[in-house]
């Protein structure tokens, strides 16, 4: 049987699970989508993923790809999975592409946003999905402090002490922030993030938000290259991987 590629695009709440990346004893995204192929197509398979989300954090827009010789017809895998893997990971998109694709190092960039609900009791509907913070922000101050943050850049600063990548540079295209009734919503849109950069980036904001700090301050933090100098991480559940481009 010919060998195919096949990319998909993988939606899932990630409430339940220890992150999106195998790790043993632990209920895991890819552990997941591993398993359910396995058992539709009988065959063991590894499924490479454009990132690693964190526990907690959930997606609209993961990519994955992997290798098969199963003659299922492309456009029948969502519903086939559908029916083999849980209900907070649905698969929404299957397409057969050339032998070289890679979901992660063909991505040209990724698209995060984080949801902050600021009502002053949390949305119930949205407790998974929004990290409730009922204090007064000053929006237009965290878009000056955000500003800074665009371009290339070494985030050192903004990235987890745990991170094991040895390049923290990375680029920042965009840093928009929406406010939707109750919600602030914070987009940001890069070439790659480093372990927690996202979340770290939004925490800093707040407090730029709060007053708890100059926006200029952004840029001083950024140059000296000390994750003790950047705000606190905001927890994973507001966070949303949205979309991955491609090349």
């Amino acid at each position: 049987m010919r060998v195919r590629k096949i990319r998909m695009t993988v939606t899932y709440d990630g409430t339940e699970y220890a992150g999106f990346q195998v790790q043993p004893g632990q209920r895991t995204i890819q552990g997941e989508l591993e398993r359910a192929i396995e058992e539709l197509t009988k065959q063991k398979v590894r499924v490479v993923g454009s990132g690693r989300t964190d526990a907690g954090v959930h997606a609209l827009g993961q990519v994955i790809h992997f290798n098969t010789d199963s003659s299922i017809p492309v456009d029948r895998w969502p519903l086939a999975l559908h029916t083999k893997l849980p209900k907070d990971i649905v698969i929404t998109k299957a397409e057969e592409v050339h032998g070289q694709f890679h979901a992660r190092f063909d991505a040209k960039e990724k698209i995060y946003i984080y949801t902050i609900d600021r009502g002053h009791v949390p949305h119930v509907l949205m407790r998974r999905y929004a990290y409730h913070f009922p204090y007064a922000l000053d929006i237009e101050k965290m878009r000056e402090g955000a500003a800074y943050l665009i371009g290339t850049h070494d985030f050192t600063s903004f990235s987890s002490s745990k991170t094991e990548v040895q390049d923290k540079v990375r680029e920042m295209y965009e840093i928009t922030m929406i406010q939707e009734g109750p919600f602030l919503k914070i987009l940001c849109r890069g070439n790659g993030f480093l372990y927690q950069m996202v979340r770290i980036i939004i925490g800093t904001l707040l407090e730029v938000g709060e007053g708890k700090r100059d926006p200029e301050t952004i840029k001083s933090i950024l140059e000296k290259k000390d994750r003790i100098l950047a705000g606190r991480t905001v927890p994973p559940h507001g966070l949303v991987l949205y979309k991955v481009n491609y090349k």
